[in-house]
This record gives C-alpha cells, structure tokens and sequence, in this order.
C-alpha cells in the first residue's frame, strides 16, 4: 500500500475548489470560517513542494478571499497523511514559505497573505506527532530568557479521521463522494473496520452511481477498495458488493441506467466498453481473451444486460453466459 494510492483518492475527491471549500469549512476554526468568502475558492496550480517529497504529498493549494475585504486573500495547503511525520510542520512551512516566495515574485508590493496549513490524518493509532512548528524545538532550550520570541510560532489544523465516527463523517456537508473517500482513507489501514462499516455507507454508493459522474466515482472506490483490503478479506469485499442486500437490484439496475444514458449522450460504443471492461477488472482481478473478445463483439443491448449482470455475478461465465 503506497502513499501514491492515498494520494489518488484524495486528489480525486479534494481538487475542485468547491469540495475542497465544503470540507475547509468543516475543518477551520468557527471564527475563520466567517470570514473567508468561500465563493471565491480557487486552485493554485503549480507544484509548491520538493520533487523529493513527491509521494508524500498532495499539493493541493487553494486561495479565497477575504469577505470583509475583496482585495485581500488567504491561501490554504491542503495534505493528508496516512504515517508518522514527526516533522510535519517543518514540512508544512516549507509548503508556506514556497507560497510565499512566489507571491512575493508575482506581487512585490503586495502584504504577505496568510497561508493557513491543514493536515487530513489517517494515521493508524491516530496523530501523535507534533502540530506546532515550536514543538519541534527542546522545551529547555526554548524557556531560556528571550530565546522563544526569536522562534517562528505557527500551528497546523490537523483533522484526526481515526478518531471520527461513521456519523460523525456522514453529518458533514460534503457530498457522498467525499464522506466516502474520508471513510475509505480512515479504514484502509484495518480491513475489518472497513467491511463492518461497508453497510452503513450503502446509501452513499446509491448517491454516487446515482451522480453525474457515477460510473467514474464508482470505480476509483471499488478499485482503492480493492487494492487496500488484503487477500485475507477480498472474498468477503466482493461478497459485500455482490450481496448488497435489499439495495443489490437497486444498485444494478442504478447503474445500468446511468450506464445507458451515458451511451446516449456520448454516443461512443467504444467509451461504454471500456468501463464495463474497467468494472469487471475490479471485480474480477483478470480478463481473458475469449471474454475480452465476447466484450468487443457485443451489441448495446449485451452491454446493458451484462453491467446488469455484474454485481450479482460470482464470476466471469456468469456474467457472460446467463
């Protein structure tokens, strides 16, 4: 399991500034809250870190105004970390002060703006390591007589998702893309949390096949998915997808629909099998020959009545030969 995996859900639910803002909004103190016009949330884009520390981040950085002051802006680095980082906040000012240097380079007269760091945690054992710059610093060698003013101070927001409930997840106003992409990232670690938790996030899978990117959405879970939980419990995830109890034709027959008026609008046979192809991949490790040729040989309506087929399917010949 690398960073490089972690790194993809979270990019992938965390890099529009409209989502980004919704979870921002949960995470940053009440009273900063209020003052962020949260319309105004842009990507920055461009890397702000060291190449060396490329599977390490995600370099998501975003800039809002100031609702009291249209000119004036704060900047946010958002990152997630899945492993100890005892030095995370040296980390974090490296991010501020790249944020910075390049500010000063685009607007030279311009004050500095804030730039506020915010830490996703999904830690096994939950976060331990430091949250303030100054933390990192002896405690004897800082209480000596002037020393600690000469310190840089600055604290990070750090957002623990081991110590979060299922509820606690579901009741922030992010969209069910995101509260799943944060369940995923907090149980990764402990596949047995994972799959005790699966049922109570169902509905939350109806929404997102349900969403205008469904089909996308619900590959990049089922493939993270597929990728965290280990040998030991992969029959019983793909029990758990197949036998979604009273939900499973709901969310077949969901998908179809959606698969079919994706067909529609595209109008591209081709853009159809390939994420059928990409659906039984996840579900079922390989593809062969014989069955990719069945693939490219089938009419819309095969198409259909196979995705139909595919989430109650125990395997390959029950997909292609009911």
């Amino acid at each position: 399991m690398t960073p490089r995996l972690h790194d993809a859900l979270f990019k992938s639910a965390f890099e529009s500034p409209e989502d980004a803002a919704a979870l921002l909004r949960e995470l940053v103190p009440p009273a900063v809250r209020a003052m962020i016009a949260w319309e105004t949330v842009e990507g920055e884009r461009g890397s702000f870190v060291d190449a060396r520390l490329a599977d390490q981040h995600s370099d998501l950085v975003f800039s809002a105004g100031l609702g009291t002051d249209p000119s004036a802006v704060v900047y946010f680095v958002l990152e997630h970390q899945s492993t100890r980082a005892p030095r995370m906040p040296l980390r974090m000012l490296s991010y501020q002060v790249r944020i910075w240097r390049r500010f000063v380079k685009e607007r030279r007269a311009a004050w500095l703006p804030p730039v506020v760091g915010v830490l996703i945690s999904h830690k096994p054992g939950g976060w331990t390591d430091a949250r303030t710059f100054e933390a990192l610093f002896d405690p004897a060698v800082l209480a000596r007589a002037g020393l600690a003013a000469l310190v840089p101070r600055c604290a990070m927001i750090v957002e623990d998702l081991m110590q979060r409930s299922n509820d606690d997840l579901a009741a922030w106003s992010l969209g069910a893309f995101q509260k799943l992409a944060l369940w995923l990232l907090r149980d990764a670690r402990d596949p047995a949390r994972l799959l005790d938790s699966f049922d109570f996030w169902i509905s939350s899978m109806l929404e997102v096949v349900r969403s205008r990117a469904g089909l996308d959405r619900i590959n990049v879970l089922i493939l993270y998915m597929f990728q965290v939980i280990g040998p030991m419990h992969l029959e019983i995830l793909r029990a758990k997808l197949r036998t979604l109890g009273s939900h499973t034709e709901e969310l077949s027959m969901t998908i179809a629909e959606h698969f079919q008026e994706q067909g529609r609008q595209e109008g591209r046979r081709e853009g159809r099998i390939a994420t059928l192809r990409s659906l039984l991949v996840f579900k079922f490790q390989s593809l062969g020959a014989a069955d990719e040729a069945r693939l490219q040989a089938a009419s819309p309506e095969m198409i259909d009545r196979y995705l139909q087929r595919l989430l109650t399917a125990d395997s390959l010949a029950a997909v292609f030969d009911s």
